[in-house]
């Protein structure tokens, strides 16, 4: 059985463990945890198809063994001083490493998700994750209110005057796909937002309105019942925040590396 080091190169291309968290050597602990957490959704067996779990949890597992090492203060000086790891001292591939990722990332409540919301909305980094958004989106308006948290159809107003606002002073560039956005296009975005909210409303109804993950994904997400997986990646991105895992979290990735569901 392959070392950490070796299932490190051969599962993430990289055997320096920092790189594998995408972290530089000096990251803090709330650094990593958060660091952890971000590669962890996109490896997670239960976020993979049935022809990609055997991968994705062999990925879970070497990660998990990954920040166990960083994690621990005398550990990592280990291994920051010579770049070995003593593999005989590593956590068993048979351990529940679900349950250990659960108690680094506990669920989180609806005043969580409240009190994160409020502070949130129209806060710098609310603008920081918008202009990424919309660079990234290269000025979609779809794309961008599909990857700002919290967001729904009516902040598209106010995102638009934000960006204007940027283009303006030339913090960023003018997309076509945002400054001659049609009508027609603009139209078929609230139609579809209205469609959503209604099947969202009608979700609540079937699902209650308790303190359960299954009513956060309505209530917060406000989207249909195929966003569900999004609901999850959203929600464990809070618990890293309300969990003790650090500052923040961004709903997705860039278009160019995950494109849209």
């Amino acid at each position: 059985m392959p070392g950490i080091l070796e299932a490190c190169e051969d599962l993430f291309g990289a055997s320096c463990l920092y790189k594998v968290l995408g972290v530089e050597k000096g990251a803090r602990e709330n650094e990593l945890k958060k660091a952890y957490h971000r590669v962890s959704l996109k490896v997670h067996p239960d976020r993979v198809g049935e022809d990609e779990k055997q991968e994705a949890t062999q990925k879970f597992q070497t990660l998990g063994k990954v920040y166990s090492i960083l994690s621990d203060k005398d550990r990592r000086a280990v291994y920051d001083e010579t770049g070995e790891v003593d593999d005989e001292n590593l956590a068993p591939d048979d351990r529940d490493w679900d349950q250990y990722w659960r108690l680094l990332f506990k669920k989180i409540t609806v005043d969580d998700i409240k009190n994160f919301e409020d502070s949130y909305k129209e806060s710098e980094e609310e603008k920081a994750d918008l202009k990424q958004a919309y660079i990234d989106g290269e000025g979609d308006m779809n794309y961008i209110l599909d990857n700002v948290l919290c967001c729904t159809i009516e902040d598209e107003p106010r995102f638009r005057k934000l960006i204007q606002g940027w283009i303006k002073k030339n913090d960023v560039p003018a997309f076509g796909n945002f400054t001659g956005e049609t009508k027609q296009r603009k139209e078929a975005r609230k139609r579809k937002a209205n469609r959503e909210a209604e099947e969202a409303e009608e979700m609540k109804k079937e699902l209650g309105l308790g303190d359960t993950t299954d009513s956060l994904r309505a209530l917060i997400l406000k989207r249909g019942k195929e966003r569900e997986q999004e609901a999850d990646v959203f929600l464990d991105s809070l618990a890293a925040k309300y969990g003790g895992g650090g500052s923040g979290g961004r709903k997705k990735g860039s278009k160019k590396k995950q494109g849209k569901k």
